[in-house]
Order: structure tokens, then C-alpha cells, then sequence
């Protein structure tokens, strides 16, 4: 981790230095022009008055007049390749720099801001596609966030059961969506908030299958949730904690909680401006808005993250502690 926190400040420098406005070149005067000129033409003149010493110009005349230089300046003084504005795409030289350093393409695309600004996958014309399962022709990067819906069960329906799990990608779009058979008997539906009626379970997968595909999908990767221990505790699995990124834990969105956690829809609201969970939830919104909320602050999530586990990523010194040593 403290190697990914170093690759991304290497990052930021190179964009800052490539993306830095070059200094502007002196304005020409005609004096300067003047002077080139005289300077180019020096030797011809001189060569012409010791074939003609009598060809001089009288004491008052005027000096001909010459066309001002074009100046060339920052035409051929630099081979160096211009950065590319960010609404364009990652400069060439950046992006062969990147991948010499091991920098992902998912973090170039992060530190320009691109597709950030825009949250056209969270609008109701976007809603996903529920219970497709995985999307075909899937290519995974580094990061992945996951939202779960749940249904009441047990004494009273206070009891968790998964009955909906939605993963997306980096850039949010949807990885895998699929309705849950409860392994006991629903209580509570939750329908006004989970969006999960009896007639979802038609087509519903069974728990083991899902458990199964989903942790094929976190395997190696890392998580982005949302108080995401609730996640994985109705999926039962576990995740290793240097691997997820947690929104609800995020030390810079606690001001915008009135308990020790903020709430998504807060969140949402106040860092993205749209509006979500008005009405039953749809976890694939959730998901992606969770990350898009840890794409906009990834600088400041990766470097608390690395403070956090720096223990576990510095590299502890060899010792000879048990090892026996041959006497002379």
C-alpha cells in the first residue's frame, strides 16, 4: 500500500508538470528583427563594400528597410509532446510513463477525471438490468463496489437474509445483479425499502450459487461498500481489510453523519447532489453511487488506508531470532 500511495503522488507530479502552461516567449520588437537581420546579412555587406568601397551610403540616408522575421520559437526548440487536455484523453507520454511505473489505467483516468464529473449512470434512465446475473463479455479491473438487499426473517423479521446483491465496476457499470431464494422463512419482505416482493423469487438463484459467483468476483480485488461488513456477513464471506475501501468508515465524510456513521443518501445529496433511497431501494444505485462517492476522494481514501495498514506493508527486518548458530 505504501507503494500505491508513492505510485499515485508520482502520478500527480507527472500530470502537474505535463499539464503546466510553458513560459511565453519574449515579443519581438522590430529592433530585435532589425538586429537579426544585420546579423544574417553582416558578412554579405561587408564582402560587397571591399568589392565596391566607393558604393556608401550618404551621411543621412535612410537605411533600407527589411520584412520582419517570422519568429520559429516553440515550433522546432522541443520534441517533447504536448500533454493532451483532459476532455481529450491521457497524454501519449503519460500514459507510456504510467505503464512503466505499474500505474492502472482505472487510476490515470481517476487523477485526469475522466467520466467523474459526469453521473449519467445514476439517472432513472440508467436503472440496470435486474437479475441478469454476470454480464457477459465482463473485464475486471482492480476495483469493484458491491451493495446488498435484504428481507426480515427469523422472531419479529429482525433478522437479515440476502435476497438481492448488485456489483459494479470501477467506472459503474453493472458486473453482476441476481434476486436471492432466502434459506429461511421470510417474515418482513421489507418491499417499501429493499424493492423485493414474493414475486421476485421465480426467478431467483439459490444462495450457494450466488455465494459461489460472487466470491469468484471479490477474489484478488478491491471492495467498495457501504458499511460493507453487513455485505459480506448475509453473503457469509470475508475479504481481507487491506483489500476494501469502506464509504461509511471514511474519516473525511464523517461530518456528514448525525451518528457515527453517515447515511448513503446523505452523501449522495451533499457530494454528488442526486437524490437516491427516496422510495424502495435499488442496490445497483447504491452500489454505484458508493463508487463514484470513493472515486472522488480516491487520493484521500488510498493515503488514510495506507496510514492505516502501514504496519502490515512496511517490511520487517530479519532477525536470527531461533535459528542456531555453529560453534567454532
Amino acid at each position: 500500500m505504501a507503494e500505491l500511495s508513492s505510485n499515485w503522488k508520482k502520478l500527480q507530479a507527472k500530470i502537474k508538470a505535463e499539464s503546466a502552461p510553458k513560459p511565453a516567449a519574449p515579443k519581438r520588437t522590430a529592433a530585435d528583427a532589425e538586429v537579426d537581420d544585420q546579423t544574417r546579412e553582416g558578412p554579405r555587406k561587408r564582402q560587397k563594400q571591399q568589392q565596391n568601397p566607393k558604393q556608401k551610403l550618404a551621411r543621412g540616408t535612410s537605411k533600407p528597410s527589411h520584412p520582419k522575421t517570422k519568429s520559429l520559437m516553440g515550433n522546432t526548440q522541443s520534441s517533447k509532446i504536448d500533454p493532451v487536455h483532459p476532455k481529450l484523453g491521457v497524454a501519449p507520454s503519460l500514459a507510456v510513463w504510467a505503464a512503466d511505473n505499474d500505474i492502472s489505467p482505472a487510476s490515470i483516468a481517476e487523477a485526469y477525471g475522466l467520466g467523474v464529473q459526469s453521473n449519467s449512470l445514476l439517472s432513472t434512465d440508467n436503472p440496470g438490468r435486474p437479475n441478469e446475473g454476470l454480464a457477459p463479455n465482463v473485464e475486471l479491473g482492480k476495483y469493484v463496489a458491491i451493495d446488498c438487499e435484504m428481507v426480515g426473517v427469523g422472531d419479529g423479521g429482525y433478522g437479515d437474509s440476502l435476497a438481492r446483491v448488485s456489483v459494479v465496476d470501477f467506472h459503474g457499470k453493472q458486473v453482476y445483479d441476481s434476486f436471492v431464494k432466502p434459506r429461511e422463512r421470510v417474515v418482513d419482505w421489507r418491499t417499501h425499502v429493499s424493492g423485493v416482493a414474493p414475486k421476485h423469487m421465480a426467478r431467483a438463484r439459490t444462495f450457494e450459487e450466488v455465494q459461489v459467483q460472487i466470491a469468484e468476483l471479490l477474489k484478488g480485488r478491491i471492495l467498495v461498500g457501504h458499511d460493507v461488513k453487513h455485505d459480506l456477513r448475509v453473503l457469509e464471506l470475508g475479504h481481507p481489510g487491506q483489500m476494501i475501501r469502506d464509504t461509511a468508515k471514511f474519516s473525511g465524510f464523517r461530518k456528514y453523519g448525525h451518528g457515527p456513521k453517515p447515511a448513503l443518501r446523505v452523501l449522495a445529496k451533499e457530494l454528488l447532489g442526486v437524490e437516491i433511497q427516496t422510495g424502495q431501494h435499488s442496490s445497483i444505485e447504491d452500489a454505484r453511487v458508493t463508487m463514484l462517492l470513493f472515486r472522488k476522494h480516491k487520493p484521500a481514501f488510498d493515503m488514510e488506508h495506507a496510514n492505516r495498514y502501514a504496519d502490515e506493508t512496511t517490511p520487517k527486518p530479519k532477525t536470527n531470532k531461533g535459528k542456531k548458530t555453529k560453534k567454532r
